[in-house]
């Protein structure tokens, strides 16, 4: 017999202390991207908790280069599956725990990566244990992806987040949610580098010899802001802009980032379009364009606002109002979503903080959110 919200909600109100003790253990394991050795601990630690839950599950490690993934599947049968998305990479170097100590105090918990995401590797791991001590089972097989680079683009945990969604017929991303709110939209991101060739020359013997690429650089700056459409949501930035080699020289080289964000797939492909017919004014000074759509946006399609819908009344009976948002910044559920799989985003515990020193969650928040998940789970 499924228990009803009241006896979930009060499950996982009595199991906090236990929450919070494995959460400061995630937390204080930091996890940098691209560090393979922390990676590897966190993967360590991960596999033999997921191993201990008491549900039989078939758990892969992927050795990226760059880190380890962890692939989880459980409850499997022929059914497609619900895809569950977290991280356990973070931003800061090893070392910054120390800025800012994992504890508890106001109702918060303060922590390295703790809301983005290691308190929300948590949380999947208390469902699975709500499941695995009550006998009950989720309404389809559960699929979950834990990759090791998402902070910095995906670059190989993409393909297996692809993958993952070919089987799956929805996806739950375990990212922060936005003041408690979920995220059923995210803009797709891309990032360009645009660069200038020139010839370089004596700044005062013979100038005129050369071809200043910083100055064909400049004149398109404002050619490349001009591309982006505001009312469609979409921003184009230079972010970053370097050039020459020392004072007396002409520079021969220049280069720009740029970044953009955008709302529909056709903006971003509309900007790449764009910014690919940028030419050079001068003669003797070449323009060279790299980079490419990195995400794809994350759209509120119907099956999306389905997917709130029954997560609003979730929330509801759990006695809590749960509210939507989109946001700027991307996930691997855009690419999950790039794959038809209908998302929603942004379900970890509320908090604040992230990529800061100051990062934390609402402890309050916690049982509720893992009774969210695990209604979601049974519908």
């Amino acid at each position: 017999m499924v228990a009803d919200a009241s006896e979930i909600l009060q499950f996982y109100s009595g199991r906090c202390s236990n929450i919070i003790a494995e959460i400061a253990e995630l937390v204080d394991i930091e996890s940098p991207s691209n560090d393979v050795s922390a990676s590897r601990k966190i993967a360590d630690l991960l596999e033999s908790k997921f191993r201990s839950i008491g549900i039989e599950t078939g758990i892969e490690r992927i050795d990226a280069g760059v880190g380890e993934h962890l692939s989880v599947k459980l409850f499997r049968s022929d059914m497609p599956s619900t895809l569950l998305l977290g991280h356990t990479d973070t931003v800061h170097p090893v070392g910054t725990r120390n800025a800012n100590l994992t504890r508890v105090a106001d109702g918060r918990m303060y922590g390295c990566g703790i809301f983005d995401m290691k308190a929300n590797i948590v949380v999947m791991l208390e469902v699975l244990r709500y499941f695995a001590l009550t006998g009950q089972r989720p309404s389809s097989p559960v699929s979950i992806l834990l990759s090791c680079d998402e902070e910095v683009g995906s670059r190989t945990g993409r393909p297996l987040v692809e993958s993952a969604s070919r089987g799956s017929y929805r996806c739950f991303v375990f990212e922060p949610s936005a003041n408690g709110r979920v995220k059923t939209g995210r803009k797709g991101t891309a990032v360009f580098t645009l660069k200038a060739h020139g010839i370089p020359a004596h700044a005062g013997l013979e100038p005129e010899k050369g071809a200043n690429a910083i100055a064909e650089l400049a004149r398109h700056i404002d050619e490349i802001h001009a591309v982006a459409a505001v009312d469609e949501g979409t921003t184009v930035n230079v972010t970053t802009i370097s050039g020459g080699t020392t004072t007396n020289v002409i520079p021969e080289h220049a280069k720009c980032e740029i970044d953009v964000r955008f709302s529909t797939l056709a903006e971003g492909e509309r900007v790449r379009d764009e910014l690919q017919k940028i030419s050079s004014s001068d003669p003797q000074v070449s323009i060279e364009l790299l980079g490419a759509i990195n995400r794809p946006p994350l759209e509120r399609t119907p099956e999306v606002v389905a997917l709130f819908e029954n997560a609003r009344i979730a929330a509801a009976s759990l006695g809590f109002d749960l509210d939507e948002t989109q946001v700027g910044g991307a996930s691997d559920g855009n690419i999950a979503a790039s794959m038809g799989v209908p998302v929603l985003d942004g379900l970890g515990v509320a908090g604040d903080g992230a990529h800061t020193l100051d990062e934390y969650i609402l402890i309050d928040d916690i049982p509720r959110r893992a009774a969210l998940i695990t209604r979601l789970l049974l519908d």
